[in-house]
């Protein structure tokens, strides 16, 4: 029986670069989005190209539908938190359910997906858990309170189920890329130049792109390929940890 993957989010962007690459390389994957449609097109075009993959309605937020669609799964070998969504705003402005809804996706989300599907994963005496985070997990901008707030506590709740797990053969890990050139990407870059009173251009040169001494956008691939590390023999003692791909961003 091949290994199954449940990734979140992953009708587009990075979730569905993973979810894609994952079922190229053996895997069932399991494409979960908060819409169906989306998730289902995402499923024709891996399966199209080869893969094992299926669709369902998941919003994380939702432990009922959490528990539901690990039930229709029947076991998950790899979990990758990876649903999100973006809100730009000062904090006077913020509305609180956005604000709210944020933390739930980005936080909470991953923490009951993660607590469903640990009992599976005891039993089997494996699991990977991957969480996607952000280089917002590490450092801060302004208008996005919610966002940073949640990505930071990503890393220490990777943590804390690091030790909960250390047990098991089970490894949970974040990986925190800088700027990806995604749909919610594409979202915040008018919404930032509308914030900071300058053209869509700028946004991207000097506040996107300045920070990294590369210059460069991530590419989805490059989340993909390190996911398919942290769930390799070669990574099953490195568990509770940041990878940042960052372009040399936090190392100045």
């Amino acid at each position: 029986m091949s290994q199954t993957a449940l990734v979140t989010g992953a009708a587009g962007g990075i979730g569905y670069a993973i979810a894609h690459h994952l079922a190229m390389t053996g895997y069932r994957v399991i494409v979960s989005d908060l819409s169906i449609e989306s998730a289902q097109y995402a499923v024709t075009a891996i399966v199209n190209d080869g893969g094992n993959a299926e669709a369902c309605e998941l919003n994380v937020a939702l432990e009922s539908q959490i528990a539901s669609v690990i039930d229709q799964a029947g076991h998950i070998d790899v979990l990758v938190n990876n649903a999100g969504i973006q809100h730009v705003s000062s904090l006077e402005d913020f509305p609180a359910d956005r604000w709210k809804l944020i933390i739930d996706i980005l936080l909470t989300g991953p923490a009951f997906t993660t607590k469903a599907v640990l009992p599976l994963m005891r039993g089997n005496n494996f699991g990977r858990i991957i969480n996607i985070g952000s280089i917002h997990s590490l450092i801060a901008s302004p208008f996005k309170s919610a966002y940073v707030a949640a990505k930071h506590g990503l890393i220490g709740f990777s943590k804390a189920i690091a030790l909960e797990t250390a047990d098991n053969d089970i490894t949970i890990n974040t990986i925190c890329p800088s700027y990806v050139k995604t749909s919610l990407v594409e979202a915040q870059i008018a919404s930032q130049a509308k914030q900071h009173g300058i053209s869509e251009e700028e946004v991207i040169e000097k506040i996107m792109l300045a920070p990294m001494p590369k210059k460069s956008f991530i590419d989805t691939q490059e989340i993909a390929d390190t996911v398919s590390y942290l769930i390799s023999p070669a990574a099953r003692n490195m568990t509770g940890q940041t990878i940042v791909l960052d372009g040399g961003w936090t190392a100045r």
